[in-house]
């Protein structure tokens, strides 16, 4: 399980690190994490599973939210799962840890136990996402951001 939170929280944190990195609103590019970790992971069905992932942000600059964010984990080009993720409002000028909601759900033609041998293996090698996300202002005004390709590697111990 704890391959699988790696997974998850590598996603996520650079899905969010990206869309606040690509938004034009001055100063959002001085935000910084501070933590990363996950508050629980509880299997839902034999092919699904929910967590609430914790992630620590320093923000110096103006409130906004990370929304509709959904993705795809792919090993070797083949797709394993796919995830959604709640809102995260992000407070303005503020140092403090976000709890965000998030759905995995398996691919088709993809077993429990496919995933268990890729965990097995305890390297994230050949592991990589597709993450698409909303970042807006309080207005309203935002973006969508679309990464391919995401290498997880770089998340591992």
């Amino acid at each position: 399980m704890k391959f699988l939170r790696k997974i998850g929280i590598g996603v996520l944190l650079l899905g969010v690190l990206a869309g606040l990195w690509g938004c034009d609103v001055a100063k959002i590019k001085d935000l910084s994490v501070t933590s990363v970790g996950v508050k629980y992971l509880v299997p839902t069905s034999s092919r699904s599973m929910d967590a609430v992932l914790l992630l620590g942000l320093d923000n110096p600059s103006i409130s906004f939210t990370v929304q509709d964010v959904t993705g795809v984990v792919k090993h070797y080009d083949r797709e394993i799962a796919h995830f959604t993720a709640g809102e995260l409002p992000v407070q303005a000028r503020s140092v403090q840890v976000y709890e965000l909601p998030c759905t995995a759900v398996l691919a088709d033609k993809v077993s429990l136990l496919d995933l268990l041998a890729i965990a097995a293996r305890r390297s994230m090698e050949g592991l990589t996402a597709d993450v698409k996300l909303r970042v807006s202002l309080k207005g309203g005004k935002g973006t969508v951001l679309t990464f391919n390709g995401i290498d997880l590697s770089q998340f591992s111990d």
